[in-house]
């Protein structure tokens, strides 16, 4: 995967997932916000539609390709393990921050076994109904949204939420008053919710 690894001094690495028509460059400003000090693992999806970079094909906006999800989570949690050794960072403690599409992705790779401990998703779907939950206790996810998201509605958010915490997981849910965009207190909620769990 088109990918860029920028050295820290923590052990803690951030894997950032671009949303739709983005590059690994996008949420780098994101992630120094978060943490001026971590490993940054950052990538480029190279699905293309109509120009546009995604990590896994949709059948339209919304409608997700559960096929190609599912092997693109597959590969994704496969080139995480293979990072990991040639950077010489712990899989571990890799904490993936995602927007939009790749919120999704990374929300697909949590119905894997022992995926993540931690996971940051802004404006995420329901990646895949037809699939069950592995047991998510000790598992903790920051989701963020809008209010009046017209890609990502309210309902689909809350039920994200519930589903991840009747699964076990101890998820923190904010909300800002926009749509589909990030906002400045979204970002300021997730540094403080991750900020704790970085090593």
């Amino acid at each position: 995967m088109i990918h860029q690894f920028i050295k820290g001094t923590t052990e803690t690495t951030l894997v950032l997932l671009h949303g739709t028509g983005g590059t690994e460059q996008d949420l780098i400003p994101l992630a120094r916000e978060l943490s001026t000090e971590v490993n940054i693992l950052t990538l480029r999806g190279d699905v293309l539609e109509n120009g546009m970079s995604r990590f896994f094909r949709r059948h339209a906006e919304g409608v997700l390709d559960l096929e190609d999800l599912k092997k693109q989570t597959e590969r994704f949690l496969t080139f995480l393990d293979e990072a990991a050794a040639k950077y010489g960072v712990a899989r571990d403690k890799m904490i993936p921050l995602g927007y939009s599409n790749g919120a999704n992705l990374i929300g697909s790779a949590l119905y894997r076994d022992n995926a993540f401990k931690a996971s940051l998703l802004f404006h995420p779907m329901v990646p895949d109904r037809s699939l069950t939950l592995p047991d998510l206790t000790g598992a903790t996810v920051f989701i963020s949204a809008g209010e009046r998201d017209p890609i990502c509605p309210k309902q689909e958010t809350e039920e994200l939420t519930s589903t991840l915490r009747e699964a076990g997981a101890d998820v923190e849910l904010f909300y800002h008053g926009g749509g589909h965009e990030l906002r400045m207190e979204e970002v300021e909620a997730a540094r403080a919710w991750v900020v704790p769990l970085i090593d």
